[in-house]
């Protein structure tokens, strides 16, 4: 595995989900015979799927892209609660940050 926090990531996700690497890439559009073993490759990162695909994986998990990247832990869970925001909710939010910095 590389350093990227990409294959970390995406096995915790699933896990939190409840998904196998099967039904996961099944539902990311990835070909059911090959779905298990690309998922596979990405998780151990022996492969990094494109962003189209990581889009995909990523509405099927529920999180933002930018969770797959956040390399650490404190910031992923950070950018995954963020998400669930409305977007007039995230701005409210980055204002109390800054006024509390």
């Amino acid at each position: 595995m590389d350093d990227s926090p990409l294959a970390k990531r995406l096995k915790e996700a699933r896990l939190a989900a409840g998904l196998s690497q099967k039904s996961l890439g099944i539902a990311a559009g990835i070909d059911e015979f090959s779905a298990s073993p690309r998922m596979n490759q990405y998780e151990t990162g022996k492969h990094i799927p494109d962003y189209s695909t990581l889009s995909k994986i990523a509405k099927v998990l529920k999180v933002p892209v930018a969770y797959f990247y956040a390399e650490d832990d404190t910031l992923a869970e950070i950018i995954q609660m963020v998400s669930l925001f409305n977007k007039k909710e995230q701005k409210e939010f980055l204002i109390l940050l800054f006024q509390n910095k």
